[in-house]
């Protein structure tokens, strides 16, 4: 029976989530799950028998919580899981599983997120820039990371989530170092998740983060000429996306730390792989 780690972050201000998201991973059939509650700041507390947890005193941001959540179980599978998340059925583990098995290079799956009240699947939630139609599965260049399931020994050859992110674009990251290692990843319409709409946080800490770590990522993987390239699309992008002029100053601060701040190894993609990438409807430098 193949053993899958489930890593759930929580900060213990959702308590009925996590409860719901602990309970559909629990119910799972024909998988041996190893289940971890990660507190990021919070120390967990009432949790079921089956489930172990690990406190961090301080929010050691999503990353690196989750980082610190795999290497605290076992399982040839990793399962990715925020805490207001539940997954639909008793088999959606075992149906994953069996595709990992018969495609050894398939990295990710990313299951499809439904409102539990009806509401659309969040365009943030569908890895395409097309997204008017979240049931149609095939191959992605990036996933969500708040549920998604990773071959181990990939996320181990890659080095695990880029922890110094705190939050924000470590998915993309995370694909494109997999894609470049010969890894597939798909979205799965066919397995499904409850996740409650809620708006996106677009404070001013997020605004900062999200250009930070785009120049990040883009220092990080991208050759030189596509550097440029992403780099000025998304300044544009980003900048012409405020909806008020007070929220381009963070957005301005991010991108200039971005540039000036450590951002860690940088290992280029092949030519190769950003052709890939282009040929699955995501360009690498937008």
């Amino acid at each position: 029976m193949t053993a899958v780690g489930c890593v759930v972050l929580s900060q213990g201000n959702r308590p009925a989530e996590l409860a719901a998201a602990l309970a559909s991973v629990l119910a799972q059939r024909g998988v041996a799950v190893n289940l971890v509650v990660v507190g990021n700041g919070w120390e967990p507390a009432n949790l079921p028998a089956a489930v172990s947890s690990v406190t961090l005193a301080d929010n050691r941001g999503v990353p690196e919580a989750r980082n610190i959540g795999a290497s605290s179980v076992t399982g040839d599978l990793l399962l990715f899981l925020d805490d207001d998340i539940e997954l639909v059925g008793t088999d959606l583990l075992a149906r994953a599983v069996a595709q990992f098995d018969a495609d050894p290079t398939l990295a990710v799956v990313q299951p499809r997120s439904l409102d539990p009240g009806g509401a659309p699947t969040a365009r943030r939630h569908v890895p395409r820039l097309r997204a008017r139609d979240p049931s149609r599965s095939g191959d992605v260049a990036w996933f969500w990371e708040g549920a998604s399931l990773i071959r181990r020994s990939a996320f181990d050859e890659i080095g695990g989530w880029p922890g110094h992110f705190f939050y924000g674009h470590e998915g993309i990251e995370v694909a494109w170092r997999l894609i470049d290692g010969g890894y597939r990843i798909r979205y799965d319409a066919g397995l499904e998740v409850h996740n409650p709409q809620a708006a996106p946080f677009r404070g001013p800490q997020h605004r900062y983060l999200n250009a930070r770590n785009r120049v990040w990522v883009a220092r990080r993987n991208l050759p030189l000429p596509l550097l440029a390239g992403y780099l000025l699309v998304w300044g544009i992008a980003t900048i012409g996306r405020a909806r008020r002029a007070a929220e381009i100053p963070s957005v301005v601060r991010g991108f200039w730390d971005g540039v000036r701040t450590p951002c860690g190894p940088r290992r280029p993609l092949r030519w190769s792989t950003a052709w890939r990438l282009t040929r699955l409807g995501r360009p690498p430098i937008v």
